[in-house]
């Protein structure tokens, strides 16, 4: 097999690996020496020579010129009456340069060339997939569903990359055929092994920034900032915009007429509920707009510690917690505040009890709410050895929520 042959047999290899006349040849020159310190134990004696306009390279031996009967290594030395037959103004001591066939090699070196060859083309893509997508951590790309197991659904893109979606990296409400297109970000890109692995989510935030950035113009052309955003994947969202300009309606911009504009994201996301506010640098607007439209007749706030004490009426209680405390959570991490509530509470108010769904388990609310108890004052005013005849709750039990709804109302 010639140089060029070898460099045809790695033609259809480049083609689909994508890899440049240019890169294939300096691969083919690290290959070659590679395989010349395996047989010779050095390449120190040889020049590789590639010539990526021909796309052809050469060999060359230097052998240093010994006197008859003295060469130690026919491979490294070439006696002088063997080099004057060539050139009779040869001289002890010095060069000879002889170019070495590829042919020349063996068959078994060859069929090593070619193993090279294919491990550093490999690695030459493997590298560059890795060096491409780091770059893109963060970006949205769409891959067609190739794969669905149990812990990760495999993506391919329409260059064949592989992404990989982890079970925890997909919304709760996802659900996945093949051949469906599916958008996510790119999380992370590691090796394994020689390979790189691209890790993709859908439940990062940064999934929902660039889902707003592609439905929103004035977002990409930075007329709207969007400057935080949190969610609970395929649950709630809260969004925090801002505008260069005074002039400009940033949530009204990011919301459109009757929600048009961002209904494809809440579609996408599987109509996780997403709320838009306007960023303040002033925190007690900022809270309070985060926790939504709410009646809250005070906030003290504290920026040394990030703490917030939100005072509001009992009956808007379940509106600043929300189902399963979301509504606090998201505004907290939003505002970068912690959020506490004070309830408002007069003589005459009563509570309903599944106001106090975040301190007291809804099974033991449904006991009380079984026999008709079912505000704070209905439980408080029975005594304890009543409730046990009537609910099925220990003592122990019936004590502490009474305790809970004493600190509440008295």
């Amino acid at each position: 097999m010639d140089n060029l042959a070898l460099i045809e047999a790695f033609g259809d290899f480049k083609e689909i690996k994508n890899i440049s006349k240019i890169d294939l040849m300096a691969i083919i020159e690290d290959s070659l020496k590679t395989l010349l310190r395996k047989r010779y134990d050095s390449d120190d004696h040889f020049d590789v020579i590639v010539n990526p306009d021909k796309g052809d390279f050469q060999i060359f031996l230097n052998k240093v010129i010994v006197e008859d009967e003295m060469s130690e290594d026919d491979d490294l030395e070439i006696e002088i009456s063997e080099v004057r037959k060539i050139d009779p103004t040869f001289e002890v001591g010095e060069e000879y340069t002889q170019e070495i066939p590829v042919s020349k090699l063996g068959r078994r070196n060859i069929l090593t060339l070619k193993q090279i060859l294919a491990t550093k083309i490999q690695e030459h893509f493997n590298a560059a997939l890795y060096d491409q997508f780091r770059d893109k951590i963060g970006e949205l790309v769409v891959g067609e569903v190739h794969h669905i197991r149990h812990k990760h659904v495999i993506l391919l893109d329409d260059e064949g990359n592989e992404f990989i979606l982890p079970k925890e990296n997909q919304i709760p409400s996802d659900f996945f055929k093949k051949g469906d297109n599916v958008r996510a970000i790119v999380e992370s890109v590691d090796f394994r092994g020689s390979k790189p692995q691209i890790m993709v989510s859908r439940t990062a935030p940064k999934f929902l920034e660039e889902l707003l950035e592609l439905e929103i113009p004035e977002i990409q052309d930075g007329t709207i900032i969007l400057k935080k955003v949190v969610r609970i994947p395929g649950e709630k969202a809260k969004i925090a915009v801002d505008a260069y300009d005074d002039r400009i309606d940033p949530v009204g911009a990011c919301v459109g007429v009757k929600g048009s504009r961002i209904h494809g994201v809440v579609r996408e996301l599987r109509n996780e509920n997403i709320d838009v506010i306007q960023w303040s640098k002033n925190p007690e607007i900022l809270v309070k707009r985060a926790l939504g439209n709410i009646t809250i007749n005070k906030i003290e706030v504290n920026p040394e510690t990030n703490y917030a004490l939100v005072y509001t009426p009992v009956d808007e209680i379940s509106k600043v917690i929300g189902k399963q405390g979301q509504n606090i959570k998201l505004a907290s991490w939003l505002s970068g505040y912690e959020i506490d509530v004070y309830r408002e509470t007069s003589e005459d108010d009563d509570v309903e009890l599944v106001e106090f769904n975040d301190e007291i388990e809804s099974w033991i609310i449904d006991e009380f709410k079984k026999v008709g108890l079912n505000t704070a004052r209905s439980v408080l005013d029975k005594d304890t050895e009543a409730l046990l005849n009537i609910v099925d709750l220990e003592e122990e039990t019936i004590e502490e929520v009474k305790n809970i709804l004493r600190e509440e109302l008295e």
